[in-house]
């Protein structure tokens, strides 16, 4: 009985739960910011490595020696609102969203590709190249525009697109 008591009693307090939970979610949220658009849009094998990494790492800092049902829930449920919260708060101001969400960067215009823009946003060649065969747009200067959007996806506007009404 005392072992079924122990899993749903937390051991660490409350508010220190909703605290840490607090730090290394904005810490993180800092962090992914800061990383990069590709970093969340184009998933490599590696990537999946560095989530593991740092979902392993900021574990223990999330709940210390706490692993009671009741402890991971407040910290679940605490990270969920954080999540919730940001969203709300971004879809109602604009200086925010662009603060939390970014804005699209623009990595090509009329033909021309900007390759120090690609390699300063961690895109490469084959990547634009790829999104360029996705859209059915064989050739750079077929390019109307193209954006590294905030999600990491690569939006190309080909001139033809651009020109229909």
């Amino acid at each position: 009985m005392h072992f079924v008591e122990s899993l749903w009693q937390p051991t660490t307090a409350i508010p220190e739960l909703l605290l840490r939970a607090t730090v290394v979610y904005f810490a993180l949220f800092v962090l992914i910011r800061l990383s990069g658009k590709r970093t969340v849009g184009q998933f490599t094998p590696f990537d999946l490595v560095v989530v593991m990494l740092i979902s392993e790492a900021t574990q223990s800092a999330l709940v210390e020696h706490d692993a009671s049902i009741t402890g991971a829930l407040i910290v679940v449920a605490t990270l969920i609102a954080l999540n919730w919260m940001l969203g709300f708060v971004g879809a109602r101001s604009r200086k925010l969203d662009r603060l939390i969400e970014g804005s699209p960067a623009l990595v090509a215009r009329d033909g021309a590709v900007f390759y120090d823009a690609l390699r300063r946003l961690n895109v490469s060649e084959a990547d634009f190249r790829e999104a360029m065969r996705r859209e059915g747009v064989p050739r750079d200067d077929q390019i109307r525009f193209a954006f590294l959007e905030t999600n990491g996806e690569i939006t190309i506007v080909s001139r033809e697109a651009a020109a229909k009404p």
